[in-house]
């Protein structure tokens, strides 16, 4: 919007350079330029403020699709002035001289011629194709139809315009037809999700299995090595009870062996004293063989004479007495005459 200033008769206006200003002054355009700024009389000039700069116009089309479907377009087309001269004398930009303000709505009015040739191209194109059509390809062709349609057609270049690009943001069916649409989509990701969940619960059932298994083949093999381990302890401890047997066993011969030796020896050594005393016994008796009955006697006497410790009684009688005397004097006799024969000699 142009800025005017007001200083008694006379007004200035400034213009910003997205603007081009035409000044009428008595019916004719005295100067016309873009961002332009200048002094005028308000009783003697009209002036026209067009925008030059990229306008964006959003629009939004209705359409029925060949199977009898509401579709609704939206999109946005871009254009520009490019010869402000010729669209100031098919739309009214008149400003105000006060304000700056346009008298009537330009913007609007173009719009909507605009948009009616967009619409137009558009629902030409809606009418013969199909919903399933639009809604699959219909954002191409569509922006196609259009741009095509604005550019050959003189209305455009008749106002001095021209088209930037067109872009088509959506195309939508009625609310229960996209639901319906959707329904068949919808039920076929719904089966997809079901069967991942499905896989993934057969592929968790399956690692379970795989867990199961393992263990299962894990307590096989923990009960076959305890089982090694009892079989090896069991014939370790065979080993050490024969081990310790055998070592008893070796330890009883020994002790055999020795008790045997000293048996033997002890044996020996008894038959050896029994044999001595025997011998002793024997030469005794044969030596006691040879002595006189008398002197048996008396050495039995005195055998028994130093075994007893006291005599309390003692009987001679004259049967055993005489004899033993008997005996005793021939015995002096016999040893003196030994004796007496032995010095004579």
């Amino acid at each position: 919007m142009a800025e005017i200033s007001n200083y008694l008769f006379v007004r200035h206006l400034r213009a910003e350079p997205s603007s081009h200003v035409i000044h009428y002054k008595n019916g004719r355009p005295h100067r016309s330029g873009r961002g332009a700024a200048f002094w005028f009389l308000p009783l003697e000039a009209a002036i026209v403020e067009i925008p030059v700069d990229d306008r964006e116009l959003s629009f939004l089309f209705h359409g029925r699709s060949a199977d009898f479907q509401d579709v609704t377009a939206q999109g946005v087309l871009t254009f520009r002035v490019i010869e402000p001269s010729v669209l100031a004398e098919r739309i009214d930009f008149g400003i105000h001289l006060g304000s700056g303000r346009h008298l009537r709505e330009p913007l609007a009015q173009l719009s909507g011629l605009l948009t009616q040739l967009a619409q137009q191209f558009a629902l030409d194109y809606i009418a013969v194709t199909g919903v399933r059509e639009l809604l699959a390809h219909g954002h191409e062709r569509i922006r196609q139809r259009i741009h095509a349609g604005l550019l050959g057609d003189d209305t455009l270049a008749g106002l001095g315009l021209e088209l930037v690009s067109v872009r088509i943001a959506a195309i939508r069916p009625s609310a229960d037809l996209e639901k319906a649409l959707e329904s068949p989509t919808r039920e076929r990701i719904q089966q997809e999700a079901d069967e991942a969940g499905f896989a993934r619960r057969a592929l968790a059932v399956e690692k379970e299995r795989a867990i199961a298994e393992n263990e299962l083949q894990n307590r096989i093999e923990l009960a076959r090595r305890e089982q090694q381990l009892i079989t090896e302890r069991g014939a370790n401890d065979r080993k050490r009870a024969s081990e310790k047997a055998e070592a008893e066993r070796i330890g009883a011969e020994g002790r055999s062996r020795c008790a045997k030796i000293d048996a033997e020896a002890e044996a020996e050594a008894l038959r050896l004293v029994e044999q001595a005393r025997l011998e002793a016994e024997r030469e005794r008796m044969n030596i006691n063989r040879e002595l006189p009955p008398a002197v048996i006697f008396g050495l039995a006497a005195q055998e028994l004479a130093g075994k007893l410790q006291r005599i309390d009684h003692l009987n001679l009688s004259p049967d055993s007495f005489g004899p033993l005397l008997g005996n005793l004097m021939r015995a002096g006799t016999d040893k003196l005459e030994r004796e007496l024969g032995q010095g004579e000699g």
